[in-house]
């Protein structure tokens, strides 16, 4: 079950203060792992005086994000503060952990001081960011919430294998895994690039899909990208991993040769008219279209800590 980040069951009253005392929320995205790939914009706000909010999967457990932080160089300060976001399908126990860690960061954000939470790779691409910060929201409407965009786990593993996610005018479908080969099925035709993530439930199933339909040539696997233990393999070399437990942090791009072609397209950023070449002809903004690739992106049924 998807559960919208706008959704919350926890009923707090909203807080009574104004905007120019409160701190400021920060989703501080620090890629998916190697600390080479941390912003400057998030280097600015963890070295200054923001109050550190990191999330871990059980409670005293280890945080991915603190850990590309500390591998970074950074010193994780004596009052930050631990986020616990259980992995669980439930909406309410989910909806109860986020509500659990806004009012942890709440106090500090009405005395005025910042909070910068740190997500794993991007905090606006199936994190739990937004539904914590969706939680602050409610309790303190005037809240100052700000994202910093960071490296995501697919855009760095494309990157270490050296392949391309799109070229020119190619379509790239991002899914969660978990919503079964038949949506997969479904979509896979009209993109040349298909991202899976969270492949490790289906993974046995999706690697036999793939050795039927002879794609395992233009399938590539990477694990824990940007972490010391990385893992990226390709093509015949998933066989053998076909009844391995792969991690949480496991995703698969597929580069499909099948795709169907979707006719003509609309080039550059005007309408085509009768006149001549020489001639100029002033399009309204209303009617200009943008030219880029096509992204299909499909919400997660549990989004897990970042």
């Amino acid at each position: 079950m998807t559960v919208s980040p706008h959704f919350l069951s926890e009923t707090t009253p909203p807080a009574a203060a104004t905007t120019e005392a409160l701190g400021t929320l920060y989703g501080i995205s620090l890629g998916p792992g190697n600390p080479d790939w941390i912003t400057r914009g998030a280097w600015r706000i963890l070295t200054g005086t923001a109050r550190w909010a990191y999330p871990v999967r059980k409670q005293g457990g280890e945080s991915v994000a603190l850990t590309i932080a500390n591998r970074a160089g950074l010193t994780t300060p004596a009052d930050a503060i631990e986020l616990h976001f259980p992995m669980s399908h439930d909406p309410l126990v989910l909806t109860r952990a986020w509500a659990r860690a806004a009012e942890a960061i709440l106090p500090t954000l009405l005395a005025g001081r910042d909070v910068a939470v740190l997500v794993e790779g991007d905090a606006s691409t199936y994190a739990t960011f937004q539904y914590l910060a969706a939680a602050v929201r409610e309790r303190a409407p005037g809240m100052s919430i700000q994202t910093l965009p960071g490296v995501n786990s697919f855009a760095a593993a494309a990157a270490a294998a050296a392949i391309p996610l799109a070229a020119q005018e190619e379509r790239i479908a991002v899914l969660p895994a978990n919503y079964g080969l038949s949506l997969i099925e479904t979509v896979l035709p009209h993109f040349e690039t298909l991202i899976l993530l969270k492949v490790k439930p289906l993974w046995p199933t999706l690697v036999a899909w793939l050795s039927e339909r002879s794609l395992l040539p233009h399938a590539l696997l990477a694990e824990r990208v940007g972490l010391p233990n990385e893992r990226i393999l390709r093509g015949e070399a998933l066989r053998a991993l076909a009844d391995a437990t792969l991690s949480y942090l496991a995703l698969l791009i597929l580069r499909n040769p099948n795709a169907t072609p979707v006719g003509e397209r609309i080039r550059g950023c005007r309408k085509k008219t009768a006149a001549s070449p020489r001639t100029s002809v002033t399009v309204p903004a209303s009617e200009a279209k943008p030219h880029e690739s096509h992204a299909a992106v499909a919400s997660p049924r549990n989004p897990g800590p970042q």
